[in-house]
């Protein structure tokens, strides 16, 4: 009988092992639940670990620390999951300092608030020490200072804001009058321009941080705001004074047209000048051809006169 090559032989007394079906893993996420992420203090991101997921799994270890501030240590029980900023809270009730201006110290390397206890190796039983930061405490103090400034600025600003709607209706109301005909008293218009004036000078003094857009902005567009009324009842002013000149100068400008008229229709008299007096004289001289002349002789006629003008014959030797 021939066998085959490269056919397998069965042992005796080997029976073929069925595995199991893999089992899910816990860390397998289902089809219709979307993905929970969360970052890692340092930068990966990994699945959220919830208790749901592993109901089984035990709670975190409490963890006993010792930490010390000046020649006092302090016994802190904590869980190892927590981080440095929720043992600084803890802190703040046994020593008196703000979480924000701790300075806490592990295996000579300062920890950040938002590092985990145990990623960062602290274990039960170690030992901490903390101290006072005074940047961070300026740091908070300057900021503190800040936050009620920017606070204050927004109240006057916001107080601003409604003292000028108020007069911003009274502002329509005069336009109103304006547009319908009828005159506006100049008093009312002037008492509005000043209150305005007063507005904008508040605007002027609130004070706004150096980094606060935002307040600038709405202080910025109150004063355009402002400045837009203002020029408004400028304008109301201008046409409320309008009619009253052109009711003084309309008697003149009636009676205008007819003296254009009459200049037109009588036409311009010629000049008169005066009569023309026109005198001859005549000088007599001693020569040999000619007589003695007894008297100068003078002629005086009128322009006006129709007589013809004397002539005189002369006689040559």
């Amino acid at each position: 009988m021939r066998m085959r090559p490269n056919s397998p032989t069965r042992k005796p007394g080997l029976v073929k092992k069925s595995f199991p079906p893999l089992r899910d893993s816990p860390a397998m996420i289902p089809l219709n639940e979307p993905a929970k992420w969360e970052v890692r203090p340092c930068g990966m991101l990994v699945q959220k670990r919830s208790s749901d997921e592993n109901p089984a799994a035990s709670p975190a270890p409490t963890i006993h620390l010792r930490v010390k501030h000046g020649s006092i240590f302090h016994e802190i029980y904590i869980s190892s999951q927590a981080t440095f900023g929720e043992l600084k809270k803890l802190l703040a009730e046994r020593i008196g300092l703000h979480p924000l201006d701790q300075k806490i110290t592990f295996k000579d390397k300062e920890r950040c608030s938002a590092a985990f206890l145990d990623i960062s190796g602290v274990k039960d039983g170690s030992k901490m020490v903390v101290v006072e930061d005074p940047a961070a405490q300026a740091k908070r103090l300057l900021e503190i200072r800040r936050a009620v400034k920017m606070e204050k600025s927004s109240k006057s600003i916001s107080q601003i804001t409604l003292e000028v709607d108020k007069l911003a209706s009274q502002v329509s109301a005069l336009e109103r009058v304006i547009l319908k005909g009828g005159n506006v008293a100049e008093n009312d218009v002037l008492r509005l321009i000043e209150l305005l004036m007063n507005e904008l000078l508040k605007l002027d003094g609130v004070v706004v941080a150096g980094d606060a857009g935002d307040f600038k902005l709405k202080r910025r567009a109150q004063v355009r705001r402002v400045q837009s009324y203002v020029e408004t009842l400028d304008m109301m002013k201008i046409k409320s004074t309008m009619p009253k000149s052109n009711s003084r100068q309309s008697p003149a400008t009636e009676a205008a047209p007819p003296h254009h008229q009459s200049k037109k229709q009588t036409p311009a008299p010629s000049p008169q000048h005066p009569p023309v007096i026109v005198t001859t004289k005549w000088e007599t001289f001693h020569t040999l051809f000619s007589p003695r002349a007894t008297e100068s002789t003078s002629v005086t006629t009128t322009a006006s006169s129709a007589g013809p003008t004397p002539r005189l014959d002369w006689e040559l030797f």
